[in-house]
């Protein structure tokens, strides 16, 4: 590892951070292990993450967080994700105090009772986010995503593309979490896709309420839009051999079944292929020219 010893020469006291990857220098061995040091002193990396090439002085990166007697420990494993993070958990075990999570790493994540939004199942996933108690320095979790998430929506634009985690279905909409910050909605009747809890996909921020609750899009806004689905046709078209019995008096579900797409997007997609000699509209269909 001694070609990355220049990161160390970067290294500065503030970014020591407890719950994500640090470079740290090996600065002794031990019986247990190597000893790696920071700011305000050294951490053990147990000899169970140590491999026979390294030596004293090497930079290693390496993932910081607490044993269960709350020492900082080091390792070389990647847990699912560092502070900040929203992924998607495993439920191990259950407590009176919270629950256990699995996320990669031996000592797994508890949830605090007080930081779960409903009852927590073992053996069923989770939209978790991961945190750090400031008063105990420990890593821990939280599904109070919507209290967690960023409210400060003043960097959004509209029009933006974003990328969503699905985190809850409800009868309006499906609740999502935007670039790994915010917490937004798709309104179930502007979704022509399937989507499932867990799915990640890239949207599109539709409006800024003045709640500072954000509504979302699955469709480029505009012309964009437009060009995404004019494609879209003509590879449905090209793969069903060059004619589909969808047309403008088609049932909107017909539509959404076979394109994926409204019916109002379809017709205007289908127009402007039309107007450009693609295709050819018939009485029972669409067909490629």
């Amino acid at each position: 590892m001694s070609d990355t010893k220049n990161a160390w020469k970067n290294f500065k006291k503030n970014e020591f951070k407890i719950g994500r990857y640090n470079y740290l220098v090996i600065e002794s061995r031990s019986d247990f292990g190597l000893y790696l040091s920071y700011d305000e002193g050294r951490i053990l990396l147990p000899n169970k993450y140590v491999s026979d090439d390294l030596i004293i002085g090497d930079t290693l990166e390496v993932f910081v967080y607490t044993d269960s007697e709350d020492r900082l420990v080091a390792t070389t494993l990647k847990p699912a994700g560092i502070v900040g993070d929203f992924v998607f958990l495993k439920a191990k075990d259950a407590a009176p105090f919270g629950t256990f999570m699995e996320w990669g790493l031996e000592k797994d994540l508890l949830v605090p009772k007080n930081e779960q939004q409903d009852r927590m199942v073992p053996g069923k996933k989770y939209l978790t986010k991961i945190c750090l108690d400031n008063e105990t320095q420990r890593v821990c979790g939280t599904t109070q995503i919507s209290a967690n998430c960023d409210k400060n929506i003043k960097d959004l634009k509209v029009g933006q593309q974003v990328d969503l985690i699905i985190h809850s279905i409800t009868k309006i909409g499906i609740m999502s979490v935007i670039d790994n910050r915010y917490f937004g909605m798709l309104y179930l009747n502007e979704i022509y896709q399937d989507l499932s809890i867990g799915d990640t996909c890239t949207g599109y921020i539709m409006r800024l309420r003045e709640d500072k609750k954000i509504d979302l899009t699955l469709k480029k806004p505009g012309y964009m839009s437009v060009k995404g689905s004019t494609h879209k046709i003509v590879n449905i078209l090209k793969e069903a051999g060059g004619f589909i019995p969808c047309h403008d008096k088609s049932s909107p579900e017909d539509i959404k079944r076979v394109f994926s797409m409204s019916k109002k997007e379809f017709k205007r997609a289908v127009g402007g292929l039309y107007k450009k000699g693609i295709l050819e509209l018939k009485k029972n269909g669409i067909s490629l020219k």
